[in-house]
């Protein structure tokens, strides 16, 4: 595969995110797009803000906007600190653009005309205090499955199961507390799920192995309890429009019962994914526009997705676990659907010469919670992307939570593991090596890389070493193990430190400046390869390294064959020490960050 695709799942628009939402999908996302374009590779990474649904009419009014002004508002805002902490989205879109609402209008007429969606009326709750039809979400009760007192009618939190808020004991109103509701019909469009079920277990059971346990086993957990058709359209007035364009007749004959849809809107869960093709549209038609021919060529953005032009493509979504059935079951559908048809008998046939790419690697994450409660949003609980961002550079953040990245279990950042971390790893490993050598380099040597003096046992030590952990590190970040990949680039800054220590050049320069040169050579040219090797987790940091040695930045990957790896830098060269890469993190500052965004006790709080 030559070109890589990759999405992170989309943030919900209201509200700035948490350390745990960084850590789910769009940092391990970025880190593995900065990892590949260093690799030499075409990389397009794609992200957009999740705008439709409830929650965005009630955080609107709240703000006192109207929904298209909050969402444009609160865009920015999350565009603006994703790049403060070094996301390199190549585009960072809207599931509001006119792309995605006509994708998703065309998806659903394909799906329809392909047997895949039928109308049903349904028994929605109506809340007599709200005024309203509340979605499934706004509706929280009781989960009939675990006995979970607040799970939404979406999903239960607690145990994962799909739900219907008709399913859920003692139902309420999210809204107001209010448990004035009653049930009415209203007509909705469903697709038909349970017609995929052989199909996706089939293509789910194709990626055991390949995928994290975690994943196949949530998507096959659907699937064992008997996959169930899912409404895709809502009764609110934010969202993609279901009436505003021309249905066909699906294998029936039938078209929809467009009266009886007017004023709906497609569920955030249907059209949200789609996004991802939309914002690669979005993406297409930015370039056009900045090239001055206008809006993008189909093919521009559909070389992405598309067989035959996609071939080559290999696609990695990342998300965290909650998002995980959305993935591996509704959206496949999606692609599914479109690029086949059922016929009134139940006979499968291809529609679609140029099918829909489905996803070819999906990295799931458990949660990272803090002191063991959850990072909550609607509760202010834990650390925000502003936060953090006024407590230390983004580098700090970005270390922690992908050294820590909860692949196989759940985390939990707490202050204490943070500050301990972040010291050891970043100040006393890293950022002493690169100021030592640099500053040395400086005070016996004007700052020059220096000639002279020819590599010894230990040098050539160092180099079978270095390249020996390089591949290791390589291969671990190809395969997106983000913690071993953690631990494998601190123990390349290790070497560095330990072959300073046995080489120590501040003593072999009183006696021998030639056994001093080589061994300051090594050690410039071993900064400059973390500057290279280290840039996808902590890119600010390895700029300034790569300034201070007058290297490129961001560099390509190093060879991995053992040429060059050390020797990068010409003699000759200036080089100048940068100033200090990483403060240390103090325990005044700890016991007053815990002062403000709480302790243990969060737990319980």
């Amino acid at each position: 595969m030559s070109r890589i695709l990759i999405t992170s799942a989309l943030p919900y628009i209201n509200g700035i995110k948490h350390l745990g939402t960084l850590a789910g999908s769009m940092l391990p996302a970025d880190v593995y797009a900065r990892f590949q374009r260093a690799r030499g590779r075409e990389t397009l990474y794609i992200c957009a803000t999740d705008e439709h649904g409830t929650p965005t009419e009630l955080a609107a009014a709240e703000a006192g906007l109207d929904p298209a002004s909050f969402c444009a508002e609160q865009h920015e805002v999350q565009h603006r600190l994703g790049r403060q902490f070094g996301l390199s989205w190549d585009h960072f879109g809207r599931s509001s653009s006119p792309q995605n609402h006509r994708l998703t209008q065309r998806f659903a007429q394909q799906l329809w005309e392909a047997g895949f969606i039928e109308e049903r009326v349904t028994q929605q709750v109506y809340s007599n205090a709200d005024k309203r039809f509340l979605p499934d979400r706004y509706v929280i009760g009781t989960c009939p499955h675990c006995g979970y007192e607040s799970a939404r009618g979406d999903q239960c939190e607690n145990c994962t199961r799909v739900l219907d808020p008709a399913d859920l004991l003692h139902p309420r109103s999210a809204v107001s507390g209010s448990t004035d509701i009653e049930i009415r019909g209203s007509k909705h469009l469903f697709l038909r799920q349970s017609l995929f079920s052989d199909k996706l277990r089939s293509w789910i059971e194709s990626k055991r192995g390949n995928w994290p346990l975690l994943v196949t086993s949530i998507a096959l957990k659907w699937l064992d309890e008997g996959l169930q058709d899912r409404g895709i359209t809502r009764d609110l007035e934010w969202g993609v429009p279901v009436n505003a364009f021309e249905w066909g007749r699906n294998p029936e004959g039938q078209t929809p019962d467009i009266d009886g849809l007017a004023g709906k809107v497609f569920y955030v869960w249907y059209d949200a994914p789609i996004e991802y093709i939309g914002a690669t549209w979005e993406w297409a038609d930015a370039r056009a526009q900045e090239a001055g021919t206008g809006p993008a060529a189909e093919a521009d953005w559909e070389r992405w997705w598309r067989q035959p032009q996609a071939a080559d493509v290999k696609y990695v979504q990342f998300m965290g676990k909650d998002n995980v059935p959305f993935h591996t079951v509704g959206f496949p559908c999606t692609l599914m659907g479109v690029n086949e048809k059922v016929d009134a008998k139940g006979h499968w046939s291809v529609v679609n010469n140029a099918p829909w790419k489905l996803v070819d690697e999906l990295k799931g994450f458990n949660w990272l919670d803090y002191y063991g409660g959850k990072f909550s949003t609607s509760q202010k609980r834990g650390v925000f992307m502003d936060h953090a961002l006024e407590l230390l550079p983004p580098d700090y953040w970005r270390w922690w939570i992908m050294a820590n990245a909860p692949e196989t279990s759940d985390a939990t950042f707490g202050w204490e593991q943070f500050q301990a971390q972040v010291n050891a790893d970043l100040a006393d490993v890293l950022g002493n090596f690169v100021n030592r050598i640099c500053k040395f380099t400086e005070t016996r040597f004007e700052g020059i890389v220096p000639e002279g003096g020819a590599p010894g046992a230990l040098d050539e030590k160092l180099e079978a070493d270095v390249l020996a952990k390089l591949r290791e590190y390589t291969e671990f970040m190809e395969d997106r193990e983000y913690r071993k990949s953690a631990a494998a680039l601190r123990q390349l800054w290790v070497l560095g430190n330990q072959y300073l220590t046995e080489a120590a050049p501040w003593t072999a320069i009183k006696t021998d400046r030639d056994r001093a040169a080589v061994a300051v050579r090594y050690g410039l040219n071993l900064a400059a390869l973390f500057a290279k090797v280290s840039e996808p987790f902590i890119p600010f940091a390895c700029e300034k390294i790569s300034e201070a040695l007058g290297e490129p930045f961001p560099a390509t990957w190093p060879s991995l064959d053992g040429q060059g790896v050390l020797s990068a830098l010409p003699p000759g060269r200036t080089i100048r020490a940068p100033e200090v890469l990483f403060k240390k993190v103090e325990n005044e500052q700890v016991a007053e960050w815990r002062e403000r965004f709480g302790g243990p006790e969060a737990e319980t709080a």
